[in-house]
């Protein structure tokens, strides 16, 4: 035992310190398998997770033949950090899970727009054309009571322009009860001060007249403004002024009617909508474009035709212009077949309750599943209080995290009264493979 003490330098210290058996880098990286990665990937990313597959053979957690393998199977999907996950929640557009799933038409869309187009381009004359024509075109005949259209790059964005506009260094009158805040702890009274703007609070809390309007509309005032409340309702004791009553007034009338539906719908009848709100002689409507409308973010300006030129000329309206891929995804999703949110509003909960029942079925024998009718949300600041019929499956609580840490495609889903719920509502059918896919794997490995 001494003797071999005190030998240095043999195979058997090699061994012994995995350091002296890590291979080089450069040959690591010759593997045909890490050279396509990096022409699909680009070499930095490539160098990176083989820099962290090296250094755990250098802590003895790979051994010298398993580097390759190891550093090709920890190679990401993709360039980007975001990943693409199931939205089991039960909310039907989720902030945090990106709002509005895109059509598949849109999403071909934004395939062909990440190319040279003819964004702004007319190919008949060679010379420049509107940009985004087409796609205000569609937003046009979308909502045919508009006399003009403008997009920029998302509702918060179409307010300030508007403000900046109408109301820089002058009042703007609203409601006391729709000094909002939205996403994020921003807030309306701030955006709008941020732009040059003084606030003329009326009304009170709870309850506004038509007169409180009426009289604080002086010389000084850029228009009225009517925000619609996200994420909640006032009950009881109100009072609020309709659309149709502060058209009369002196000044421009301002909307804000938040989730961005075009028309009215069945199932949120007491959503504003713009064609509505149009009618009722609102002067400019302004809505984001990644909620209840179902596609990309963006802000929907939609008024007369005399007050959208003027934003649309106003200096700052460049600098929050929306960009090709916005405006191809967003004439894809006026144009073409419904988007997942409108098909997710209008989906039946018997035929969830069933699709539930299907999924805890295939999951039997691997984990405790039951299909069980649930409530789901509109969500995005959407239809504050209605509640969806729909179904889930529920699985043990402990499955949360594990099913979020999927490695190949994570499933968020809520955690009600000691169980995990994965809701349907906005899940689509053609997923439910995926969906049962992920809830086996992660309960076989022990999640």
């Amino acid at each position: 035992m001494g003797d071999e003490v005190r030998v240095s330098g043999t195979t058997g210290d090699a061994v012994a310190d995995p350091r002296r058996s890590t291979p080089r880098t450069d040959r690591v990286l010759a593997d045909p398998r890490l050279q396509a990665a990096a022409d699909r990937l680009g070499p930095r990313i490539v160098k990176q997770v083989v820099a962290a597959t090296l250094d755990r053979c250098r802590s003895g957690q790979l051994r010298a033949e398993e580097v390759v393998d190891a550093a090709v199977a920890a190679l990401p999907d993709g360039a980007a950090g975001m990943r693409r996950v199931l939205n089991a929640t039960g909310v039907v557009v989720h902030t945090n899970l990106g709002r509005a799933p895109l059509s598949a038409a849109a999403v071909e869309a934004l395939a062909v727009a990440a190319g040279a187009t003819d964004v702004e381009l007319d190919l008949g004359s060679g010379a420049r054309g509107r940009r985004g024509r087409s796609a205000l075109a569609a937003l046009a005949e979308a909502v045919p009571d508009a006399g003009g259209v403008h997009v920029v790059n998302n509702g918060a964005a179409a307010l300030a322009l508007a403000t900046c506009a109408l109301a820089q260094g002058r009042e703007v009158v609203v409601a006391r009860g729709e000094l909002v805040e939205i996403g994020d702890g921003f807030r309306i009274p701030e955006l709008l001060e941020s732009v040059g703007a003084r606030l003329r609070e009326v009304g009170t809390t709870n309850r506004v007249r038509r007169e409180d309007y009426a009289a604080a509309i002086g010389e000084d005032t850029g228009f009225v403004l009517k925000v619609h409340p996200s994420n909640f309702r006032v009950t009881g004791f109100t009072s609020s002024v309709p659309v149709a009553e502060l058209a009369g007034l002196p000044v421009p009338v301002v909307v804000d009617i938040g989730s961005g539906l075009l028309a009215p719908h069945p199932r949120l009848p007491d959503e504003p909508d713009a064609a509505s709100v149009l009618r009722a002689g609102a002067d400019l409507v302004t809505a984001s474009g990644d909620k209840l409308l179902g596609g990309p973010q963006c802000g929907l300006m939609l008024g007369t035709a005399e007050l959208v030129e003027r934003l649309r000329r106003h200096p700052l309206a460049r600098a929050l212009r929306v960009d090709k891929l916005t405006l191809a995804a967003l004439e894809a999703t006026l144009r073409g077949p419904e988007p997942p949110v409108a098909a997710a509003l209008a989906t039946d909960a018997i035929l969830l309750l069933e699709r539930a029942r299907r999924v805890a079925a295939e999951l039997s024998g691997v984990v405790p599943a039951t299909a069980v009718e649930t409530v789901a949300a509109v969500g995005g600041g959407g239809a504050p209080g209605v509640e969806l019929a729909s179904a889930a499956v529920a699985l043990p609580e402990r499955l949360a995290a594990p099913l979020r840490l999927d490695e190949v495609l994570p499933v968020v889903g809520r955690v009600d009264r000691g169980r995990l719920l994965l809701d349907l509502v906005a899940v689509a059918p053609e997923d439910d493979p995926a969906l049962v896919a992920t809830v086996r794997r992660t309960a076989s490995s022990g999640g």
